[in-house]
C-alpha cells in the first residue's frame, strides 16, 4: 500500500485487485464511512478527505443547488453515489454528483443501477493531489456527460463527445453562466461567510441571466 498525504487529503492505493474482490470491499464497508472508494484496471484508491476537501466540496455544492434554483432547473442531489458497472468492471464515489436532466427519471427511487438507470448528468471531484485513478477515462466509460474537477485553485470543466471528455470553457448544463468564475467566491466565503456568499453568488447569476 502507498499512502499519498496532503492536508487536504489522503490517498491510498491497492494495486492487482480483481474486480469481485472490489466488490466485496464495497458491501464490507457499507454506506457507512467517510472515504471514497474507486476502482480502475485493477486498482483500488481509498481517498479519505479532509477538511479544505470537503469544504470546498460543500461549497460547490452550494453553488450548483444555487444555479439550478436560479436557473429554473430541476435537480436530485446524489452526493458521493457508488457508480459501478460489472460489464465495464470500473467503479467509482465522486465528492458529489447531481441528475439535473435526468432527474425526473430518478426522481423518487431508493436505489440507482448504472445497468438500467442513467448515470448522473453531472460529477465533481475536488483533487488537491492528483489521484491514481485516471478520473477522465472513468466517467467518460460511464457515460457520464458533465465532470468538474477543482484542484483548489481552479475549476476545469469536461463535457462528453464521442466517449471521451474534452474540456471547455462553458458549462453544457448552465451555459448561460461563467462557472469557471466560481473559484473566486469559493475564495470570497473564506473572508465573508458561506451565506453572504451565496447570496453574491446568486445576485451575480442573475445579471449573466437577464
Amino acid at each position: 500500500m502507498v499512502t499519498i498525504t496532503t492536508l487536504a487529503e489522503t490517498r491510498s492505493v491497492l494495486p492487482n485487485i480483481s474486480w469481485q474482490t472490489f466488490k466485496t470491499m464495497l458491501a464490507e464497508m457499507g454506506n457507512e464511512r467517510n472515504f471514497r472508494l474507486a476502482y480502475d484496471n485493477g486498482t483500488v484508491e481509498i481517498m479519505t478527505p479532509l477538511m479544505p476537501h470537503e469544504n470546498s466540496n460543500r461549497i460547490i455544492e452550494g453553488f450548483i443547488v444555487a444555479l439550478c434554483e436560479e436557473l429554473g432547473l430541476e435537480q436530485r442531489r446524489s452526493g458521493s453515489l457508488t457508480l459501478t458497472r460489472d460489464d465495464l468492471e470500473k467503479g467509482g464515489e465522486p465528492d458529489s454528483s447531481y441528475y439535473i436532466q435526468n432527474e425526473s427519471i430518478v426522481r423518487g427511487k431508493e436505489n440507482i443501477d448504472l445497468a438500467t438507470d442513467p448515470p448522473p448528468d453531472l460529477v465533481l471531484e475536488v483533487e488537491y493531489s492528483r489521484s491514481s485513478v485516471n478520473k477522465l477515462t472513468l466517467y467518460a466509460a460511464m457515460g457520464i456527460p458533465e465532470f468538474w474537477r477543482f484542484n483548489g485553485s481552479i475549476l476545469r470543466v469536461y463535457a462528453l463527445s464521442d466517449g471521451r471528455y474534452t474540456e471547455v470553457q462553458t458549462s453544457p448544463t448552465f451555459s448561460r453562466v461563467a462557472v469557471k468564475e466560481i473559484p473566486r467566491f469559493i475564495q470570497e466565503a473564506k473572508q465573508n461567510g458561506e451565506n453572504a456568499t451565496t447570496q453574491a453568488f446568486r445576485i451575480w447569476i442573475r445579471q449573466q441571466i437577464r
